[in-house]
């Protein structure tokens, strides 16, 4: 028969499906994999699924993936231009970043960014706060960075989850997204109450942690709510995020709608409301030049995408002239 079914682990090409409190091994058929034409097409952890489900015990079969109602989604890593989703169906992002050498307010921007994309909420994890000296600081530095963005600090070592278990709520998806060694895996063992987990230190000697976590994988909580951990990401890319990257700059959208002219270049017009906030300290010198940054590689990577889809498509009907040609 064929049941709607939840993707809950994806790795090497081979699904684990849900349905009704049991779980089955599930592959894509074979008219699926024709008909995707990109590799955010296929099903991802999160996903609802049209699947077959075989009473012999037999792998079932993905012929659909429903509509998604939100997705966490980056360009590949490379010079590829394509997008992979990392998590659907998700109601919260929580945004994890470590209290030590890897925080990073040019990273945690543009997390945000792609976070305020997705269609979910998100918010951001500073973790590992028994290992700064100045959180207080840090934490005022990531909130001039995200606007209408909550803030949670924890510590694994103390425990103290009840920060975010307060956001965890019966039938919502929530899914860890950051660096790799920054704690996802410690915190979600924590809402589970057990070692589900493998889990991996940073190391102390160049901050940098070890990739624990492997395949994307939703787990069910005891209060009904699901969480989704990812492994840890070395870069994500931005393409096609206009609408984040304006939500996660909206200060500096507000001070661009601002400005005398509306074609202004932010370079040296008069009446331009960016270089006076540079100027009167109101806007820092590094978060324009990441807003420009952001804005810029989000052009070239949509641009270019586009050009070789259309390229793509130009020589598909090309090849079906020629099939043609041949037959006759």
């Amino acid at each position: 028969m064929e049941v709607r079914a939840r993707v809950v682990i994806q790795e090497k090409g081979l699904y684990t499906i849900s349905y009704n409190g049991n779980e089955n091994i599930a592959e894509v058929s074979g008219k699926f994999r024709y008909d995707a034409k990109e590799p955010s097409d296929f099903p991802s952890v999160g996903d609802y699924v049209v699947a077959s489900w075989p009473e012999d015990g037999s792998h079932s079969i993905i012929s659909g993936v429903f509509p998604r109602r939100s997705a966490f989604v980056r360009k590949v890593a490379g010079m590829t231009h394509e997008e992979q989703v990392v998590a659907a169906n998700i109601d919260t992002v929580f945004i994890c970043m470590s209290l030590n050498q890897d925080f990073n307010l040019r990273r945690l921007e543009r997390y945000i960014a792609v976070a305020w994309d997705s269609g979910a909420t998100p918010a951001i994890v500073l973790t590992k706060a028994d290992l700064c000296r100045d959180v207080s600081e840090k934490k005022a530095e990531a909130e001039s960075v995200a606007i209408g963005v909550d803030i949670i600090v924890t510590s694994s070592k103390k425990a103290d989850i009840d920060s975010i278990s307060q956001y965890i709520v019966s039938g919502k998806t929530y899914a860890f997204i950051g660096s790799s060694g920054v704690g996802k895996s410690t915190l979600i063992n924590t809402l589970i109450g057990d070692s589900v987990i493998r889990t991996s230190e940073i190391r102390e000697d160049d901050d940098k942690g070890r990739h624990t976590t492997t395949h994307r994988e939703l787990i069910s909580l005891k209060n009904g709510a699901f969480v989704i951990d990812t492994p840890g990401m070395r870069e994500i890319g931005i393409m096609g995020r206009s609408e984040g990257i304006e939500a996660a700059f909206s200060d500096i959208e507000e001070l661009i709608s601002l400005c005398r002219f509306s074609n202004c270049t932010h370079t040296n017009e008069p009446g331009c409301e960016v270089l006076k906030a540079i100027e009167d300290g109101r806007l820092g010198a590094d978060r324009w030049n990441s807003y420009r940054k952001l804005v810029t590689e989000n052009l070239y990577n949509t641009n270019e995408a586009e050009y070789m889809k259309a390229k793509k498509e130009k020589f598909k009907e090309i090849a079906k002239v020629n099939k043609k040609r041949k037959a006759k």
